[in-house]
């Protein structure tokens, strides 16, 4: 495994792996303005590679320039596809090669993330992972259901939560963390059980909730970085922060590594961090106001996804409208308005529970 710190590595070693492509490049989206970047992928399809560009359908104030982008991938062969809008976000950042290597990224490919901001990426050629990695690309590119199969490759909104809890809750001694908006109320709660239970926690970037035993250091540099390093021997790197719509409403993905002498390399950048001085002026993360939507907006694709996922409900509907009508009463129903009707019902009712839910976690964070 390879560590890329930024600012500083740059986007050398993210060229040479597309150079070095022979039969496969697949990369995911979600931010882009790299034009070194585009030219080595259609380079690749020049070279005879099969080149496939899985992009955001949206990000804050950019779907000009992503279907712009798409165009242009397009016209130079590359095989274009969107994501679906079925969660808030999709805003994982990942470059497979040859179907052997993953770069997974905590930073998007912008000059902003690679060159003014704390960021990361992990370069790895373990075959379990890079395999999940484009089980996950192929289930989104085609828009079909994906299941996790590995613990240490950490997706959202299906097993991040869960398993980031265990990560933070196995802390015996030490959490170093970046993360430029730490807002979710569960996650909150067990970061400072661990705090109380003796369990040293530092953290870069920002806490929604004053804990008395948890240190917050802001950075003047912009912190783009999701990374939580554990006891000093492992570490989870990924694209979503510990905030309830990134754990729950949108495509996060992450990966959670065992690799010492990375993990010293970054314990001794955290270290340097943390040495900086504290001006209270932290530059912000993008994403805070307009990628964090309001809750009306992840009702409703929370609301989206459960309605997809429930069965045909209509041969229910006909016993229960037997049952009210009674045998001898004969009674015309049009099955498809029936099922439409119930089913925008249930959106509608899980749509207003969920919308209240976000909106007291919310609540109780800006009040803490």
């Amino acid at each position: 495994m390879k560590l890329l710190i930024q600012p500083g590595d740059g986007i050398e070693p993210l060229l040479a792996a597309i150079n070095a492509a022979q039969s496969s490049v697949e990369i995911l989206i979600f931010r882009f303005d790299r034009p070194e970047i585009e030219a080595a992928l259609v380079n690749a399809v020049s070279r005879g590679v099969a080149v496939r560009a899985l992009i955001a359908y949206t990000n804050r104030g950019g779907e000009r320039n992503l279907r712009a982008l798409e165009l242009r991938l397009l016209g130079a062969g590359i095989t274009v596809a969107r994501t679906a809008d079925d969660l808030v976000r999709y805003h994982g950042k990942m470059l497979i090669v040859d179907g052997r290597e993953l770069c997974l990224m905590g930073f998007n490919l912008t000059h902003l993330d690679m060159e003014r901001s704390r960021s990361f990426a992990f370069i790895t050629d373990d075959r379990d992972i890079v395999r999940e990695a484009s089980k996950l690309f192929d289930a989104d590119s085609k828009r079909l259901p994906y299941t996790p199969g590995l613990d240490n490759f950490v997706v959202s909104p299906l097993n991040a939560r869960k398993v980031l809890s265990e990560y933070i809750e196995g802390a015996q001694r030490q959490l170093l963390i970046y993360d430029p908006a730490v807002a979710d109320p569960a996650m909150i709660r067990l970061l400072d059980e661990r705090s109380k239970a003796g369990v040293e926690i530092s953290l870069i970037g920002r806490l929604s909730k004053k804990l008395a035993k948890v240190e917050v250091h802001k950075l003047s540099m912009r912190v783009h970085s999701r990374m939580l390093i554990r006891d000093g021997e492992s570490v989870f790197l990924g694209s979503q922060s510990l905030r309830t719509s990134e754990l729950d409403a949108r495509r996060e993905v992450g990966i959670i590594a065992r690799e010492p002498a990375i993990i010293a390399r970054l314990i001794e950048t955290f270290e340097g961090d943390w040495k900086e001085p504290d001006n209270g002026k932290a530059i912000g993360d993008s994403v805070d106001a307009a990628d964090n939507p309001p809750p009306e907006k992840v009702a409703k694709k929370v609301a989206k996804t459960v309605i997809k996922a429930l069965p045909p409900v209509t041969p229910v509907l006909e016993v229960v409208v037997r049952e009210l009508t009674g045998t001898q009463t004969e009674v015309e129903v049009n099955p498809e308005e029936l099922e439409a009707a119930v089913r925008n019902a249930v959106k509608s009712a899980i749509k207003d529970a969920v919308a209240v839910a976000v909106e007291q976690a919310a609540k109780g964070s800006r009040e803490g």
